[in-house]
């Protein structure tokens, strides 16, 4: 199709609104990534600590999917999406004003910032069910680009930390935030003729059907590593290559543009030649190069390099995952955008977390990614073993439009 056909096809403020509301959401879920240089100078950290303050957010943020998936179904996208912003605003604001100075505290908040991950479960399935099969990948990959939030949290909080403090980044976070809830107020629109709510049993049920495992699977390596290395580079480049916390945020900030950027490219590739097999490259593409990075590159400008391109493949196939889910699930999107994005964020505690005790343990971190590289290799074996099956039945010509 043209690509005007695309642009006609669905609600373009919604999409556009989704995408604003989920970037400035996803910037502050990572926020303490960015800061956890200062904050392991001001709390004395150790790598295993910092690891796992990084990555509490994104275990939050992933739990918290399945009710954040619950209330789209009960309460519509929109409605969903303006509970979980107020939340996240009330944070920000205890963050902000609130006097932190126990490390139990910064766990606390990593908690909260998850109510702005699990925006996740609400932009996608509002820009989702304006769209028609042959469009779910584009729309999906617009919508689900405002993952690169994380990007501007890279580059800008810890310049402002420096300048002004990390109490005062948590407020001037809330400038952004409050703008996107007005915004997603004004424009966005819940789609007409959706199906009336069904019961919680109902929703989990979709784990009995083991396409959902797969697909949870697949994305807990596609963006769990996206969402655990955005929260874990600055730390990375930091600590391996003494790049100050400013310079290690620009470099950040870099990989994570370009897995963001990438994803809508990745959903229209996906609508072009198929998930199956746009998935199946970015795997390959994304375990040789995190096996690169794993030992330990000379120059920082060659880790960026490498960083940057199993970023391009990270997010190329969050593009592809969700270009094939709504093939699959498309009455039950609301709750499969909770359950795979809860995997994704599982998916990036374990890689965040896994990369500061690998850290503290070996004084290196090689294990880390090397473990990480090989749940990619994994996935691209249990893609290979589903695809036949997936292309004979509900990704067949005679059941979907879309290319499987």
């Amino acid at each position: 199709m043209h690509k005007t056909s695309f642009w006609k096809a669905g609600h373009l403020p919604t999409l556009l609104a989704s995408f604003f509301y989920f970037d400035i959401s996803f910037m502050v879920w990572v926020l303490l990534g960015p800061l956890a240089i200062q904050l392991s100078k001001d709390f004395n950290l150790s790598p295993a600590q910092k690891g796992l303050v990084v990555a509490t957010p994104l275990l939050a943020g992933a739990l918290l999917r399945i009710v954040m998936g619950v209330l789209v179904d009960h309460l519509q996208p929109k409605k969903a999406g303006i509970i979980g912003q107020v939340i996240v605003i009330a944070s920000m604001c205890w963050a902000w004003q609130g006097d932190l100075h126990r490390y139990e505290q910064l766990l606390f908040l990593g908690a909260l910032l998850g109510v702005a991950g699990a925006a996740f479960a609400v932009a996608l399935p509002l820009a989702s069910r304006w769209y028609p099969p042959e469009h779910q990948g584009t729309a999906l990959g617009i919508a689900g680009a405002g993952n690169s939030g994380t990007a501007f949290a890279a580059l800008f909080a810890p310049g402002l930390a420096i300048a002004f403090g990390w109490h005062n980044v948590f407020g001037f976070a809330l400038i952004p935030l409050i703008i996107a809830l007005i915004v997603y107020i004004v424009f966005a629109k819940d789609a007409p003729g959706v199906a009336p709510s069904k019961s919680l049993s109902e929703y989990l049920s979709v784990l009995r059907d083991p396409d959902a495992w797969w697909f949870m699977f697949f994305y807990s390596v596609s963006f769990g590593g996206f969402s655990g290395l955005a929260s874990s580079l600055t730390i990375y480049f930091n600590s391996q290559y003494a790049l100050s916390p400013v310079t290690a945020g620009y470099f950040t900030a870099a990989c994570v543009f370009a897995g963001s950027l990438v994803r809508p490219l990745g959903g229209r590739i996906a609508d072009r030649i198929g998930g199956i097999k746009t998935l199946s490259v970015m795997y390959l593409v994304a375990a040789a190069f995190l096996v690169l990075a794993s030992v330990g590159l000379n120059s920082a400008l060659a880790a960026l390099a490498v960083f940057f391109v199993a970023m391009l493949a990270l997010g190329t196939g969050n593009g592809a995952v969700f270009q094939l889910v709504p093939q699959r699930f498309r009455k039950e999107m609301g709750v499969m955008t909770g359950l795979v994005g809860m995997a994704g964020g599982i998916g990036g505690f374990y890689l965040a977390s896994s990369l500061g005790y690998s850290k503290q343990i070996t004084g290196s971190y090689q294990l880390g990614l090397t473990l990480f590289a090989t749940l990619a290799i994994i996935a691209l074996i249990g893609l290979s073993a589903v695809k036949q099956r997936w292309r004979t039945t509900w990704g067949s010509a005679t059941m979907t439009t879309a290319k499987i």
